[in-house]
């Protein structure tokens, strides 16, 4: 790669959607912690500064690096997953981080960019197909391994986003039946906490009769069906068993909550309504930069990492927090176009995984904030406070562009 032509090659438009969402970002964070936490926009400031060295070192990389270490690079976040169990610092009961100084970095962060790393470079093997079980298996053991180290930190939250992986596989050939499985083991646990055990067992038999008669004769098979019926079954009458006794209180409380089988504004629900309100009251056109009472008055918990988008709605309305939407979506399918007409597999495969950790982020904490969906830590990518959120995406982002300007070289 010739890094004298660079400039020439590389997207700005990617690069310029990023520097407004990173430049949006600091200013809700500085009028979110204006009241009540001083030195947190000063730190952001350090933290996107620091980013510029960063950039300059991933662009001006040799453009075969990232696929040529990707192995050795996925091993290493693995080893710093690994090493927080001895060595991590504990905080809110979670040991993801290690403390330097008054400084805190969270390799769970970087884990993802390595991790879209060593998957694409399994996947970019012309022998690997899919279809074959040993191979599903070892591509699903490249994106279990990581999760393995970060559940029993915990962090549920930075462990779901890797479930987003199954839709790259699912495009690089992953057979579609473990996302039908997925979608059904998520909708059967739903509805067995909404309803009772045997309605939702009845529920699916007659579904499997319709689709058993539905079919074509020869497609018949009474004893899949029944094997089907048992397995479901069976994991319908684990939920309860699950819920009571594997997940927290705290977590068993978001879903109650959410599902509206439990109300407690003043407690495990406190944050969720404060961040209704303060989206709510923002209106059309918002109260204004700074003015927001909700966020001067410090209502909403966090409000500078998880719920930074309630600071958008309450301050900027409908239509700035469609704006930022606007430019959430224009980066995912910027990122989608580029991931499409790469020349090799490999940087289409990583520019797919980009695309996906960032909108399942995204979806995630903006459900989060909206009361759509249980709090469980997702920052929003480029917005919420922190080094290890903001370096992470950004070194996930600006590989894919160092891939995209390298493209030329590829033939």
């Amino acid at each position: 790669m010739k890094n004298q032509s660079l400039t020439n090659n590389i997207d700005w438009i990617c690069i310029a959607i990023y520097i407004v969402l990173v430049i949006l970002g600091w200013l809700n964070i500085y009028s979110s912690s204006l009241s009540s936490m001083e030195g947190t926009a000063e730190k952001q400031f350090i933290f996107i500064i620091l980013t510029i060295p960063l950039i300059f070192i991933i662009l001006y990389a040799d453009g075969k690096f990232y696929e040529k270490y990707a192995s050795i690079i996925y091993g290493i976040a693995l080893l710093l997953l690994l090493g927080l169990f001895p060595l991590g610092k504990t905080i809110a009961g979670q040991r993801c981080w290690y403390g330097i100084g008054s400084f805190t970095i969270q390799p769970s962060e970087f884990a993802k960019a390595a991790t879209a790393l060593a998957l694409a470079k399994y996947l970019s093997d012309s022998q690997i197909n899919l279809k074959d079980v040993n191979r599903q298996i070892q591509a699903l053991a490249i994106v279990f391994l990581p999760v393995m180290l970060i559940l029993p930190q915990p962090d549920p939250g930075s462990a779901l986003i890797y479930s987003i992986f199954f839709i790259v596989l699912f495009r690089e050939g992953l057979p579609a039946w473990y996302l039908l499985t997925g979608f059904c083991s998520i909708l059967l646990f739903v509805l067995t906490l909404i309803l009772e055990p045997q309605y939702v067992i009845l529920l699916a038999l007659l579904v499997i009769v319709i689709i058993y008669f539905k079919s074509r004769l020869g497609d018949r098979n009474i004893v899949f069906s029944s094997i089907l019926f048992v397995l479901i079954s069976g994991f319908v009458l684990s939920v309860n068993y699950v819920f009571t006794h594997v997940f927290k209180q705290h977590h068993r409380d978001r879903f109650n909550i959410l599902l509206g089988k439990s109300v407690d504004m003043k407690g495990i629900g406190y944050n969720t309504n404060q961040s209704e309100i303060a989206v709510g009251s923002g209106g059309w056109i918002g109260k204004g930069f700074l003015e927001g009472t909700q966020t001067k008055g410090g209502f909403v918990p966090e409000q500078h990492t998880d719920y930074i988008f309630t600071t958008v709605g309450e301050e900027w309305g409908f239509i700035g927090s469609l704006i930022v939407v606007g430019l959430f979506v224009g980066l995912f399918l910027r990122i989608i176009y580029l991931a499409e007409r790469q020349k090799t597999k490999f940087s289409r495969v990583y520019g797919y995984c980009v695309a996906a950790i960032l909108f399942t982020h995204f979806f995630v904490n903006i459900a989060m904030v909206l009361g759509v969906f249980p709090t469980i830590g997702v920052p929003l990518p480029f917005f919420s406070y922190g080094g290890s959120g903001l370096w992470g995406f950004t070194i996930l982002l600006f590989i894919f562009i160092k891939m995209d300007a390298n493209k030329v070289n590829e033939w």
